[in-house]
């Protein structure tokens, strides 16, 4: 590809223009001969000041937005006005390939279960589908590679062009906030968007909720293109504002739920397997054993038909492939059983999702319902007493632990959870709390174990520690039972 085809609309000399482009990348540590550097803005480092490293191993050009600056030793700057968006687009125009089908789900929970759910759907109409977001790049076959929600556009498109010359038609993405407020999605040539609910998270990064809410309404607001569809679960307060947004667009809007005008839930029901739902479709209802348990991932298997129906998917075989769902990995999975009692592993790390997972466990739970979970480190510091205070509000037993506390005093995270929950047990190690409940287990009783999910790593200071919760879990129940 030439140079200039890749930075088109912006014009270069013909000299400048005419030079072929070997790769494309923002991390001057991977440039090699032949490659272009986009130099994007920081507020800890700014990427211009790697240019010059950048150039000596062998970029032809540099893409900034430092008007200031013309070259850096004889390799020219091309000036825009925003490199990130720049980046995007190349990245897209370099690896040009995508599947047909994408669509794309942004909120603050639900994201990881609406995808899986959403894939599982297309497979089960016969699609070849797969899914990415932060359990990693799910394939047909089910297998998973790697974990990010939102990649980097570079890797974004080389992995679309990659799933597109595998045969993938159907590809379902999760769009987190950082990803859509740094433009990593620009580029991609979607066909449906959706959006799960909107709650307090990032906002060691977004500063405030509503310019949280203004990096997922750009999905809607700039992303998709007008007479595009999107689902959107009614029953989240900020539905209205949602819906609204799209409406100004031009979408074309399908709404699910219990306040859902196109996919109705008329009633739900807790069952031995999952959740009895009755459904109201078209005018017509529609019985599904959903073999999934909360109200919070029937709302998720339902954005996810949704997308299915927008999508072209027959309503009918639709609804047959929700009773043949598998949950997402780390998404209130059941582990183990120890005394009769069921086990659980949940991703929830934030307040309106660890509220969601202890309301679903209390049906399962006829007797003591117990939780293990912490906060992470150096992130928002105003959830944790939040979080405390739903922990002894919705469970009987909690116990404090770690959770990824990074470069701050794990203690100190411990404390502030504390102090919002009376009568609670600090156990800093997370394996040995992990135990400590376990031991605690009685016939009718249910745990939680709720913040890392499906990750299989600890991150203490600048180190990532191998540890996984279902492996924790296994491993002390094994030793248990013998």
């Amino acid at each position: 590809m030439l140079l200039r085809e890749l930075m088109s609309p912006h014009r270069l000399d013909a000299r400048l223009g005419d030079q072929s482009v070997l790769g494309i990348s923002a991390d001057s540590r991977t440039i090699a001969a032949g490659f272009v550097f986009f130099a994007i803005p920081g507020t800890k480092n700014d990427g211009l000041s790697f240019a010059t490293q950048a150039v000596k191993q062998g970029a032809i050009a540099i893409v900034a937005s430092n008007t200031a600056a013309t070259q850096i030793a004889n390799v020219p700057i091309i000036v825009v006005e925003d490199v990130r968006l720049a980046l995007a687009q190349a990245a897209a125009r370099f690896y040009p390939r995508q599947p047909a089908l994408i669509a794309a789900v942004t909120g603050t929970s639900g994201k990881t279960s609406v995808s899986v759910f959403t894939r599982q759907i297309w497979a089960h109409l016969g699609h070849q589908a797969a899914a990415l977001g932060t359990t990693g790049l799910i394939a047909p076959s089910g297998a998973t590679y790697g974990s990010l929600t939102t990649p980097d556009p570079v890797t974004l498109h080389q992995t679309l062009d990659n799933l597109s010359a595998d045969g993938i038609t159907h590809l379902i993405m999760e769009a987190s906030s950082h990803g859509l407020d740094q433009r990593r999605l620009d580029g991609v040539r979607l066909t449906a968007g959706a959006f799960t609910n909107l709650s307090r998270d990032h906002l060691d990064y977004h500063v405030t909720l509503e310019a949280y809410l203004k990096a997922k309404l750009r999905l809607f607001e700039v992303l998709l293109q007008p007479g595009q569809a999107v689902v959107i679960d009614a029953d989240s307060e900020i539905a209205p504002r949602v819906i609204e947004a799209c409406q100004k667009r031009g979408l074309n809007i399908f709404t699910i739920g219990r306040k859902g005008k196109d996919l109705q839930i008329k009633q739900s029901q807790p069952s031995p397997t999952g959740t009895h739902l009755q459904l109201q479709y078209e005018g017509a209802l529609h019985a599904i054993n959903l073999p999934l348990s909360g109200d919070f991932m029937a709302s998720n298997a339902l954005v996810a038909a949704g997308l299915a129906i927008v999508t072209g998917g027959a309503p009918a075989s639709v609804f047959h492939a929700l009773e043949h769902l598998t949950g997402a990995p780390g998404r209130l999975e059941k582990i183990a059983t120890y005394h009769n009692a069921p086990i659980f592993v949940d991703y929830a790390h934030k307040p309106d999702a660890l509220e969601k997972v202890l309301l679903a466990a209390r049906p399962l739970t006829h007797g003591r319902l117990i939780l293990v979970f912490g906060c992470g480190g150096d992130r928002d510091q105003g959830k944790r007493p939040i979080m405390g205070e739903i922990a002894a509000r919705l469970a009987d037993i909690v116990i404090i632990t770690d959770d990824n506390p990074r470069s701050e005093d794990p203690a100190l995270i411990r404390k502030a959870i504390l102090a919002a929950t009376p009568g609670a047990s600090e156990i800093g190690d997370r394996a040995n709390a992990i135990a400590a409940a376990i031991a605690l287990l009685q016939d009718g009783d249910a745990l939680i174990i709720a913040g890392k999910g499906h990750e299989t790593g600890q991150i203490i200071g600048t180190r990532t520690l191998p540890f996984s919760d279902h492996e924790t879990i296994r491993a002390l129940v094994k030793e248990q039972a013998a």
